[in-house]
């Protein structure tokens, strides 16, 4: 069952509307919007989402954009003017859009195990396997959409806690050890990271694969327990909570059922982010994980945010961003997550990010007209 707050509907706006549109400068998304062309005709177009917008409506767009090199912000923006329609984002219920952000930490590591790295990070294991409504047995959540498959049988993969204890171990999966495992949840949370080797070598990891359990926020539950406070919870302030009670790190992480597998990524250009759901490197500041199940990737959106004022100097939030990525906690129409950077300073700006939000979206003009 849809609930209301995942219900929605597509209103017609006007780029006069916009507040902050005239000022922002798009010039950025080119690149990506290239990349994401190459990826829908070379690899295979993007599962769309239950907005109904398709890969092959988001062409229209990507194909007018290929060969443009815009001089300035003007010319950016009159780009989308000329191809879009903007549509904002009426959530069912009545409520506000809401962005938080996420980041690619850097993180030392080691490539063997010892006394001070001890944690690992995982490759996908050879028993999980993708699930969808063919394949998913009746005890498993249609949200399951990784299972365990085990002589032949299908069920829940081992969740956080299991993996924790060993479930893993032995099985020649692990890329890397890191030396806590509280950086090792916070990597889980962003989905890539780069590594640190000793040797000064740099790596990175992005996401796999999930054990399919469903995202929930350790975050919450320290506030519901009286451990921070909502008014100034934080990525930060989790994280010192952690350090300060090492005693109690396995059960408030372990509340956190799900497990991100990863995969070894290229950082041989380290001014690209991390290539994540959409198959296209990320841009600091101007990629946005959304909900796949509603939106489709690569789709342009202008977020709006009258609150969010430190990514822009002291000026509320106003870009234009395209759809690369998603996340377990990304849930809704209009909820987003925005790709601060890579290392600590965009660690730092990611982390406080909790922000009401408009949220529109730029749909190619042939297809808005099945949107009014």
């Amino acid at each position: 069952m849809t609930s209301p707050s995942q219900e929605f509907r597509l209103e017609p706006a006007t780029f006069a509307e916009l507040k902050g549109w005239k000022d922002d400068d798009p010039s950025s998304l080119f690149r990506a919007m290239r990349d994401c062309r190459t990826h829908i005709r070379s690899v295979k177009p993007y599962r769309t989402g239950h907005s109904g917008l398709t890969a092959e409506d988001l062409l229209a767009l990507l194909d007018a954009a290929e060969g443009k090199e815009p001089r300035n912000a003007a010319e950016a923006r009159a780009f989308f003017e000329e191809h879009c329609q903007p549509f904002f984002i009426r959530r069912g219920d009545g409520g506000s859009g809401f962005v938080t952000a996420f980041f690619e930490p850097e993180i030392e590591v080691s490539a063997t195990a010892d006394e001070t790295y001890r944690y690992p990070f995982y490759r996908r294991p050879d028993d999980l396997i993708d699930l969808d409504d063919s394949n998913r047995p009746s005890i498993l959540d249609a949200s399951y959409m990784f299972g365990r498959l085990n002589d032949g049988v299908i069920s829940a993969y081992p969740d956080r806690g299991e993996i924790d204890r060993g479930y893993l171990e032995g099985k020649g999966l692990e890329i890397a050890w890191a030396k806590s495992k509280v950086d090792i949840f916070f990597v889980h949370v962003q989905g890539a990271a780069r590594l640190r080797y000793p040797d000064g070598r740099l790596g990175r990891i992005t996401y796999a694969a999930k054990a399919g359990h469903p995202f929930s926020a350790v975050g919450r539950l320290l506030i519901d327990r009286g451990l921070l406070d909502r008014a100034t919870i934080s990525m930060q302030t989790i994280r010192d909570w952690l350090y300060a009670h090492p005693e109690e790190v396995d059960e408030v992480l372990a509340h956190n059922r799900s497990y991100i597998f990863f995969r070894e990524a290229d950082v041989s250009d380290e001014t690209l982010g991390p290539i994540a759901a959409a198959k296209v490197p990320l841009v600091a500041g101007r990629s946005l994980a959304v909900d796949r199940l509603i939106h489709t990737f690569g789709f342009p959106f202008f977020i709006r945010s009258e609150s969010l004022k430190h990514l822009d100097e002291g000026r509320p939030f106003a870009r234009l961003m395209l759809a690369l990525d998603t996340g377990s906690a990304i849930v809704g129409p209009a909820r987003g997550d925005i790709f601060t950077g890579s290392g600590y300073d965009a660690g730092e700006l990611a982390g406080i990010v909790r922000d009401d939000a408009d949220f529109y979206i730029f749909i190619p003009k042939a297809a808005a007209r099945r949107f009014g």
